[in-house]
């Protein structure tokens, strides 16, 4: 059913809708520091690439009659130097000179180093030792003597400075560009292209650079700065630009010799090289982040620890009055992107009571994973953020909750187990050491009493072996393994609520079987409140007691776990129940639901489902459709509810 249903999920745009997603210029501008470093060095390039045509004096003919002029002398805006020339015309020129030289230093490096990186990191074997061994030998020197070594045996000059800064920063761009190459030769397209008989240079080119691309271009921009200082250092010891040529390094050394008695000679080169080397990392820094996939949800801040929580105090719904360990009521959770607000999840309301297991289930992107990180604060913000609702945990509002107690009931009182246990599972750390952790954080225990709790929790999801397997790092177990190992994890701390987000989607039959089995176990075992997100109605089937279906972020339909199977009342739940292969009809034809989900920036009138839906009417398109509940349990948010035995 998950392969069927995928293609719609996935999909967030409607034919002809422009993605409200910002663009690179966007992403840009949304960051004050990077939109302000831009706008300084454009306006830095725009003079110094007008110098030919700006009405300045040649900046390399002396008048010692108008010597050491002070700023803002008549003809002279910023003055004269020590032989009488123009301050504003060298200082456009020799800003002109650093930046061409620093740009071009930085092209060379980047051309060369990033070339040694895509061969060593791809070729590997003796190519790679023999290479970095000779990048090693290179950075064993401090680059700032190297470069002045390399100009001395070339002679002091510009061009020869040019070509020391480029090579003594040639193993900067090869290293980490040999570090990236490295991965990814190893991966699974990589190995399509070999075999589809592409040579090594096509592979390289074609295949390994685009995706090393965007990491030289953010190394560039990061180093054409530290270039133009370089260029000033060599220049300020006059082994760069030579008299009567002027660049910036050039000018500062020029200047230092009158410090005291006209400062302003020294301090404006001084005030340019810092403006200007300012301004390049502040934009390579901005450069960096919107070039970063994971940052292009529209905010360059880093994640906070907890969901922030933006809710009216006197909206606050309160606890449902049911006896039970987890009661969710009218949660709203949002996504702020740029001006576009997402309602990942619109109102959901949930009920969980100690020793049930209650599943989730819906398309890819209807809300399930959000509506269950969003309980214990783990949707990041920004963007995401709780617009309102709460959620009890034995009747304590966890949204009102200190961050303090946040951290406590995370992974003592409510435990979670995410879908991929190799992305949560710490790779350097042994199992062992992740285990004791987790009890240690919620529980005193020393280092032995802990390691014997590993043991004991690692025997109680029926892994063999559970001491050896204590020393063992988490890409040494099986998938199944890994899995079981979580759910250790969930378990150390006796926890009253577990939350299971798709635990078995990535395993196979058997070891899913298994999982269930005794997740099943478990729960009757320790009398737990089992949360369980799943696209599977066969896993709802085995293990839960009551199923609550979700689409575009709200609930359509709740009930028993066999009312909701044997007589599905909405038609989006009778459309899922019909995507499963059934044993013994090998003739049963499993269609998709036809279109596509609704963005959740613009959800429409009415049901949401009504242009997927064989059996809309006018009526569903308008208004507020609420989940009428026909009894204790069971609900459906349609206003022409199938009747029993009928079919979508």
């Amino acid at each position: 059913m998950s392969d069927s249903l995928s293609p719609a999920a996935k999909s967030t745009r409607k034919p002809g809708r422009k993605s409200a997603r910002p663009g690179t210029l966007a992403l840009l501008l949304n960051n004050t520091l990077a939109t302000g470093g831009l706008i300084i060095l454009a306006a830095i390039f725009l003079v110094a690439l007008a110098a030919p045509i700006l009405p300045l004096p040649n900046p390399d003919v002396t008048a010692p009659a108008k010597r050491l002029l002070p700023v803002f002398s008549d003809g002279h805006l910023l003055g004269t130097d020590h032989l009488g020339r123009d301050l504003l015309s060298r200082l456009i020129w020799g800003t002109r000179v650093s930046l061409a030289v620093g740009l071009s230093a930085t092209v060379i490096a980047a051309f060369f180093g990033s070339l040694l990186g895509l061969v060593a990191g791809y070729a590997g074997g003796r190519t790679d030792t023999l290479i970095m061994r000779g990048i090693d030998m290179v950075m064993a020197f401090p680059y700032i003597l190297l470069a002045l070594a390399i100009v001395a045996v070339l002679g002091p000059g510009l061009l020869n400075a040019l070509y020391a800064i480029a090579l003594v920063n040639i193993p900067f761009f090869a290293r980490n560009i040999r570090g990236i190459t490295l991965g990814l030769s190893r991966r699974e397209f990589v190995d399509a292209a070999r075999l589809s008989g592409k040579s090594p240079a096509q592979i390289l080119f074609l295949e390994i650079l685009p995706n090393v691309l965007p990491v030289i271009v953010i190394t560039m921009s990061t180093t054409v700065g530290w270039m133009i200082l370089e260029t000033a250092g060599l220049s300020f010891l006059g082994l760069g630009a030579q008299p009567p040529q002027a660049d910036l390094g050039s000018m500062l050394g020029e200047g230092r010799k009158i410090l005291f008695t006209a400062p302003h000679v020294s301090i404006i080169p001084g005030l340019m090289i810092f403006v200007l080397v300012m301004s390049i990392n502040l934009f390579g820094d901005g450069v960096r982040d919107i070039l970063d996939p994971r940052l292009r949800a529209g905010s360059l801040t880093r994640p906070v620890s907890r969901t922030a929580v933006e809710r009216d105090a006197r909206d606050i719904p309160g606890p449902s009055g049911k006896e039970g360990v987890l009661d969710v009521r009218q949660m709203r959770t949002e996504f702020r992107i740029e001006s576009s607000v997402y309602k990942a999840v619109g109102g959901v309301d949930l009920h969980l009571r100690q020793g049930e297991c209650l599943g989730i289930v819906g398309e890819s992107g209807s809300g399930k994973s959000v509506t269950a990180m969003s309980i214990m604060g783990l949707v990041p913000t920004p963007p995401g953020r709780i617009a309102g609702g709460a959620a009890y945990l034995e009747g304590e509002d966890l949204f009102a909750a200190s961050d303090r107690r946040i951290c406590d009931l995370r992974g003592g009182s409510v435990a979670y187990v995410f879908q991929d246990p190799l992305s949560t599972l710490h790779p350097l750390f042994t199992v062992g050491d992740q285990l004791s952790e987790a009890i240690t954080a919620h529980q005193p225990l020393s280092g032995a009493k802990a390691t014997a709790r590993a043991v004991e929790l690692l025997s109680l999801v029926r892994i063999p072996n559970p001491d050896e397997r204590l020393g063992a790092y988490p890409h040494e177990l099986s998938g199944g393994m890994r899995q079981r190992v979580c759910i250790a994890m969930a378990l150390a701390n006796d926890a009253r609520v577990l939350i299971a987000d798709e635990p078995t989607t990535a395993l196979d039959v058997t070891v899913q079987a298994q999982i269930l089995t005794l997740m099943n176990g478990l729960r009757r075992e320790r009398n737990a409140a089992i949360l369980f997100i799943t696209h599977d109605f066969g896993v709802v089937s085995s293990i839960c007691d009551r199923v609550a279906v979700m689409y575009a972020g709200r609930i359509v339909e709740t009930g028993t776990t066999e009312e909701v199977l044997n007589s599905p009342q909405h038609p989006y739940t009778a459309r899922l129940i019909e995507c499963v292969p059934v044993l013994g009809e090998p003739e049963r034809r499993l269609d998709a639901i036809e279109g596509r989900p609704p963005v959740v920036n613009d959800l429409p009138a009415g049901c949401a489902f009504a242009d997927r839906c064989p059996s809309v009417q006018p009526a569903c398109r308008h208004g507020e459709i609420e989940l009428a509940m026909s009894s204790g349990s069971r609900g459906v948010r349609c206003l022409f509810p199938l009747t029993s035995g009928a079919s979508a």
